[in-house]
Parts: C-alpha cells; structure tokens; sequence
C-alpha cells in the first residue's frame, strides 16, 4: 500500500503532521507493507531566497490578522508541536523558498534516503535557524543523512528534478490538493490536515481494507469444510 504525503519544508503543521503520521503508521498492523512517499508542494511559489523582516508581521499581512494575534498563532503552534516531541523557534526561523529543498528530497529518494532528507530539511527549518534555500547549507544537510555530497552539489548547480517537483504539484492540483499535509493512500483515499494520530491510523486501515477487499461468500450450496463433508 503506498502512501503519498503532499508537504512544505517550510510548513509548521506539515512537521507535525510527520509525527503523527509515524505515530499512527507504528500502531498500524500491516506498516512494514507500507511504502511512503514525500510529495513537493510549495505553499509560496514566489517566496524570495530569504524573506527578511519580522516573520509575525508578514504572518498578519497574509492573513489579514493583528501583529499580536500573529504572535499568538506563533505560541500556539510552539505549543502544538511540543506536544508532538518537536521544539519549533520561530524566534530565529529563517523563512525563503523551498524549491530547491524539495529537489533534493527528490535526489535522496534514489539513495533510498527520502524520508531522512525530509526530517533532516524539517529540523533545519523549524528549531535550528537555518536557511534552507542557501545552497550550501542544503549540500551540508544532504551530506549529514547520507547523500552523496558531489551529487548534491550537481543538483544544486543545474535543474535536476525541478521537472519532478512541479509534476507533483501538478499532480497535486489534478487530486484538488489546495492545502499541506495531505495524506493519499493509493491515489483513493485521502486526508488534508495534521489529524491526530487515531484519525491518521483509521485512514490507514480504510485504505488496507479498500485495497483488499473481503471476499462476499453466499453460502448455502453443498461443501465440506475442517469438519467434514
């Protein structure tokens, strides 16, 4: 059963939404006949390399909210995602685009290395301060999970996988996928939203049992069976 995950680097609820996702796939009784997959999805497209400013009034801007109320949001979500394990510092979180970013967790994915390279942009993001459109700070988090770093490098420095990225986004508008995460389980059963991890393991066991449905017996006609003809 493959589970495609629709996700931002640069998106607080996608982080946590990773964690209660692992969460509901390790209560899943079927998890090792599980393959995920890490989808681009760019929540800002035409983010500049590195936004400066405060990251609160951009917030307020965007959403058409007070400067305290975007600070409020900001507590918030610092709080929510404690509760997931995740120590998130917007206090020194560096907000750019991402697209290169999703290049590379494409790149990871044939070493076998996707998820990993996902985690690792994540942290970066969200409690380390780093800017993860910087390409040098991306070939050094590549090379810390395993990627080659020459290969990073190559990547970086050309468009290898750009085709690969906007083909997930455009598979992302096909499926009226508007908002991150978005969890789709064999391109027939999907979920937007971080729920919790209960509602993430329904999804999964939904999706098991649509992919191998029960046989309809009608029974009556003669037969044997463990006791006899």
């Amino acid at each position: 059963m493959e589970i495609e995950i629709w996700s931002d680097v640069a998106c607080p609820w996608c982080y946590v939404g990773k964690r209660r996702f692992e969460a509901a796939l390790a209560q899943f009784e079927h998890a090792d006949d599980v393959q995920v997959t890490w989808r681009s999805f760019e929540l800002d497209p035409q983010a500049p390399a590195e936004r400066v400013g405060d990251r609160a009034e951009h917030l307020a801007g965007k959403y058409g909210m007070s400067l305290e109320q975007a600070r409020q949001a900001e507590q918030q979500m610092t709080q929510t995602a404690a509760g997931a394990g995740l120590d998130f510092r917007f206090d020194i979180a560096r907000s750019g685009n991402t697209f290169d970013a999703h290049r590379l967790v494409h790149l990871a994915e044939t070493h076998g290395l996707q998820d990993a390279m996902k985690e690792r942009l994540l942290l970066a993001y969200f409690s380390q301060g780093e800017l993860i459109s910087d390409h040098e700070v991306l070939r050094r988090l590549a090379a810390e999970v395993g990627v080659p770093e020459a290969e990073a490098s190559d990547v970086l420095s050309g468009d290898r996988y750009a085709d690969e990225v906007r083909e997930d986004e455009r598979t992302a508008g096909e499926l009226g996928i508007s908002a991150v995460p978005t969890f789709v389980v064999d391109r027939s059963l999907g979920a937007s939203g971080a729920h919790p991890p209960e509602a993430l393991l329904d999804l999964l066991r939904q999706g098991w049992a649509r992919s191998r449905p029960a046989v309809s017996v009608n029974a009556g006609g003669e037969s044997c069976g463990v006791d006899g003809c």
